[in-house]
């Protein structure tokens, strides 16, 4: 390893270190806990009223069923899908109303059942994080398709009409990954219940593993089946357990978010010791795509309150992915060009 290499390492190893050490803190929840806010929802699920807002669908429990009314008066169909009942609804306006109490004497905002009071609009109960979820799903498609018309029509391709980059059915595994994996956090970020956070939770795990399969198995250059199966194996068992963990026995955050932690700062420190002593052609995009994604992760440890009830640290996290997603499939799409150029040089 190079001077410069080691130097490299260790200022990503520190950076690493500092991000595991500040992903320790746990983000208080006090404003469900306030006397004042769970009266105002106890009230308004006897009324039907915050203030002089008041709601229809308040007649109905919970679970949508009618309160001392025919089966006929149940919620229509759209309000139980999208889970707008009376309780959310309360919760909601309470929520607003507590908030804006709150304003006027000076206090800052705090969080309601973990998240931060955000403004709905058109149906969404995170406006900003859907859109940016929703652009980050079109990058990636983008990225992906862009690759296959590469690996299979741009680059020369085998007699048996396969490509020559031995890596090519894994980016595919991780660009189908990566796009489920934004499509379930564009759904949940709309409306959060609890089948679409565990969704959005699993499905962001499962991509976590994989990419941490796939930079062992580029980075250590494993074309052999036996081998790549040795590696993925207890990885792809872990993760399942893991999901299977959240999905059927605890949701449990803190553990979920050490084990993403983990294997998001192992990959890391891999693809950083790759580009550190390899001559890989691209890996300034990679040295790009690796700080920038370690900088955007600090929006997600110091978090703050949403701008204007719409715009808050996780949303620019959102926000910092799509150029950083960008640039890193034009790295796959030149590792693509570049092992081609080179096995196509060996058989020559």
């Amino acid at each position: 390893m190079t001077q410069m290499a080691r130097w490299s390492f260790r200022g990503i190893l520190a950076f690493v270190s500092l991000l595991v050490f500040l992903t320790h803190g746990v983000y208080s929840s006090d404003g469900d806990a306030d006397p004042i806010y769970k009266v105002c929802v106890e009230q308004c699920e006897k009324t039907g009223c915050v203030g002089e807002k008041c709601f229809q669908h308040c007649k109905f429990s919970s679970d949508g069923k009618p309160v001392g009314g025919p089966w006929y008066l149940q919620e229509p169909l759209y309000l139980q899908w999208k889970q707008w009942d009376c309780r959310s609804d309360c919760q909601y306006h309470c929520m607003l109303a507590r908030e804006e109490e709150r304003e006027k004497l000076g206090g800052k905002p705090v969080k309601y059942h973990g998240k931060w009071p955000f403004h709905r609009a058109y149906g969404f109960q995170e406006p900003v994080s859907v859109a940016l979820s929703a652009l980050n799903l079109a990058i990636q498609f983008h990225g992906w398709v862009s690759f296959f018309i590469l690996v299979y029509y741009k680059l020369q391709v085998t007699p048996s009409k396969k490509t020559y980059y031995e890596y090519t059915g894994l980016w595919h595994i991780y660009g189908i990954l990566s796009m489920n994996s934004w499509f379930w956090s564009a759904v949940f970020h709309s409306r959060d219940v609890e089948l679409t956070e565990k969704l959005d939770f699993s499905s962001a795990v499962a991509l976590l593993g994989f990419s941490l399969i796939l930079a062992i198995l580029r980075a250590f250059s494993m074309r052999d089946e036996a081998a790549r199966v040795m590696v993925s194996a207890p990885i792809i068992a872990f993760v399942t357990t893991h999901i299977l963990y959240l999905n059927f026995y605890n949701l449990d955050y803190g553990l979920n978010r050490k084990v993403c932690v983990a294997m998001g700062v192992a990959q890391l420190l891999i693809w950083a010791v790759w580009a550190g002593v390899t001559h890989h052609p691209s890996r300034f995009k990679l040295w790009v795509a690796l700080v920038g994604g370690g900088l955007a992760i600090l929006l997600e440890i110091y978090d703050f309150p949403p701008y204007h009830g719409f715009v808050d640290a996780h949303a620019l996290w959102h926000a910092t992915t799509i150029p950083l997603t960008y640039l890193w499939w034009s790295f796959v799409k030149d590792d693509a060009e570049f092992r081609t150029s080179s096995l196509l040089k060996k058989e020559r």
